[in-house]
């Protein structure tokens, strides 16, 4: 007889991501606690693995879109903290700190260009100081934001008028973890399912998270100063940095696939998987115009939802 399963069944979905692969990455400044120009970086190094991630997410169907590097931006290659795209509707990031100032500005050329292949309108420059998905977690119907550090509680009310979502304030505490994707993982965003590490929230936070999220994964200390938040989910494989085994171990038991990416040189800038990743949530169908645009952007769009399918796959345990 089978055993019933205790959690949900997870889905995969496909999903499309921006990075920015590493070629001028360096530790040359300090601006988070991880950050030490006296250590040596291996750019060979932090290159094959970041390069090792782009396979690992292509090797299971989703598409990466790379946006070029640009010299005398080391930290570029962190790409979630470029923009924040939902349901089409794109954000820029306005950086807290000047060394990363212009990179907002790659981001914003880059979702210009490239945004009516997601259905994407006007891309918004933001009025207060954002790090995008760095401190943005996007669920079903609501978002979930970051302050204390870097992201300011204005920035949430710009996105909550851009999108037409409620966004939720979250106050971070630990310097360490001063960016809420190293505090919090979205693992399921069509269930509402997330893990967090509770110590990294102020007090009226935690209450807030255990409120609405009961049945969230917890982590420990260990596997959040391991980068073990710093994951990517598609609602079935869990893309989580070495070292975390005990949040890899509750995640199998909770019906996801973990896989384990080391990105260790890379972390040496404060970064890790979701860093690295910018997730392009695309327009709902019904809402894009393909019908007035020229025929051979049309045509492309059409042949881009073809190549891309939706497709979701099932997986009742974990393997």
């Amino acid at each position: 007889m089978l055993k019933q399963l205790r959690h949900a069944i997870r889905r995969a979905r496909l999903r499309h991501y921006l990075m920015c692969p590493p070629t001028y990455f360096d530790v040359a400044y300090s601006i988070n606690p991880w950050m030490d120009p006296s250590r040596p970086v291996d750019r060979a190094l932090a290159l094959r693995q970041w390069f090792g991630l782009v396979d690992i997410y292509r090797d299971r169907g989703h598409r990466v879109d790379l946006l070029e590097p640009v010299p005398g931006m080391p930290d570029i290659v962190f790409a979630a903290n470029g923009a924040t795209v939902v349901a089409g509707q794109a954000l820029s990031a306005r950086f807290a700190n000047p060394q990363r100032t212009a990179e907002a500005e790659v981001h914003t050329a880059w979702h210009q260009r490239n945004g009516i292949l997601y259905g994407g309108g006007e891309v918004r420059e933001p009025i207060a100081v954002n790090e995008a998905e760095g401190d943005f977690a996007v669920l079903s119907k609501r978002i979930l934001a970051g302050y204390g550090f870097r992201t300011t509680v204005e920035a949430h009310r710009e996105l909550a008028r851009l999108t037409d979502r409620e966004v939720i304030s979250l106050e971070l505490v630990d310097p360490r973890l001063f960016h809420l994707d190293l505090a919090l993982a979205v693992l399921d965003d069509a269930r509402d399912h997330i893990a967090y590490y509770p110590d990294a929230f102020s007090q009226q936070s935690r209450q807030v998270l255990a409120e609405l999220f009961p049945d969230a994964l917890i982590a420990n200390e260990h596997d959040a100063y391991a980068f073990g938040l710093n994951a990517v989910s598609d609602g079935l494989h869990v893309f989580i940095p070495c070292g975390a085994q005990q949040l890899r171990e509750n995640l199998a038991a909770a019906g996801y696939w973990p896989i384990s990416v080391d990105l260790s040189e890379l972390i040496k800038g404060g970064g890790s998987v979701k860093c690295c990743t910018q997730e392009i949530r695309p327009a709902p169908i019904a809402t894009r115009r393909v019908d007035s645009l020229p025929d051979e952007v049309a045509s492309l769009i059409s042949e881009d939802s073809a190549a891309h399918p939706a497709h979701q796959t099932t997986a009742g345990a974990s393997s």
